[in-house]
């Protein structure tokens, strides 16, 4: 169990209450390994970056101080996972990327290789023009029309 408790302010600010009654106001959690690993190491962090807390686990967390950690990282994150690669406009770069994710279809320009970093074995994170990430969890796991694309990125 933690020795915090986390309430949210009527402006939707986390506040962090420690055991001895010290308050901390405007925390946000960050997460130390977001895609391998994105419920265990999240650290409370104050607006001037310094970590307050830590929190192994949040399923070692009450439920109530759980939902309040998830919905803040649910506010502050926007990674879209790419299911399936329609279409490019081209094999050169910048080109635009037609895909469908979990959150729908879009489109996005893709700069230029550098822009497609692997992470771990089958993972891969695309950044698109304007600094949005969209994530390919599993490269085997994407139909063979997709595979063949990102192939000649690659």
């Amino acid at each position: 169990m933690p020795d915090f408790t986390l309430t949210r302010t009527p402006f939707g600010k986390l506040t962090l209450i420690r055991a001895d009654g010290e308050r901390l106001e405007n925390v946000s959690p960050v997460r130390a390994f977001p895609i391998q690993a994105p419920d265990e190491g999240i650290a409370l962090v104050s607006p001037d970056g310094s970590e307050v807390a830590w929190i192994a686990r949040l399923s070692d967390l009450p439920n109530a101080t759980r939902q309040l950690i998830e919905e803040e990282l649910a506010g502050r994150e926007f990674m879209p996972e790419i299911a399936r690669i329609e279409t490019v406009s081209s094999f050169a770069t910048p080109c635009t990327w037609t895909v469908a994710t979990d959150r729908g279809q879009t489109s996005f320009v893709l700069r230029g290789d550098e822009d497609i970093r692997r992470i771990g074995k089958s993972s891969l994170l695309i950044a698109d023009n304007h600094g949005i990430h969209f994530l390919i969890r599993d490269l085997q796991a994407l139909d063979r029309h997709s595979r063949k694309i990102l192939d000649r990125f690659l």
